[in-house]
């Protein structure tokens, strides 16, 4: 089951990949300080993740504005989130859920990600978006069954209005 608007937000502590190296993301150190928005996608170097991190990139001077840090999560490893990164000029930060365990606390892992397209990899990101306020708590979350259905951005930002 998903984590719900009105839940305690899931600490987690997960590595990315820095330009000084490997660096740990706790989420617990990160409260207070802004809204968070936790972004969860499939894997690097795929089409719709790819367009979804360059337009969230592209456009993150408005969730500044919205006193807002957007966090991407995958279950790549860092460095090849960091080489996506690079080609691709993603800008956020990336954070590597190498063993799904923050996808499995969200309740948002595949069980069998696209067993139609012979992608049988469990505990694969479902594409999802979740608003974290500055206490802790969920204030939106969003989780698309199908990989190549995008969260509603609009949503996401109206909710940090709200905030």
């Amino acid at each position: 089951m998903s984590i719900k608007v009105g839940d305690k937000a899931p600490d987690f502590t997960l590595v990315t990949k820095t330009a000084e190296g490997p660096k740990l993301f706790t989420l617990s150190e990160h409260i207070g300080q802004s809204n968070i928005v936790l972004l969860f996608v499939p894997m690097a170097f795929t089409g719709v993740c790819t367009t979804e991190f360059c337009d969230i990139s592209a456009g993150i001077s408005e969730y500044e504005a919205l006193n807002a840090k957007v966090i991407g999560i995958s279950g790549d490893n860092p460095f090849a989130q960091a080489a996506w990164a690079e080609k691709e000029g993603i800008t956020l930060p990336l954070l590597s859920d190498y063993e799904h365990n923050v996808a499995k606390a969200y309740g948002v892992a595949y069980d069998q990600f696209l067993p139609e397209a012979n992608l049988i990899m469990g505990g694969v990101a479902k594409r999802s978006a979740f608003v974290i306020d500055k206490a802790g708590i969920v204030q939106y979350a969003e989780v698309q069954d199908h990989p190549k259905d995008l969260p509603d951005f609009t949503a996401v930002k109206a909710t940090l209005q709200s905030l």
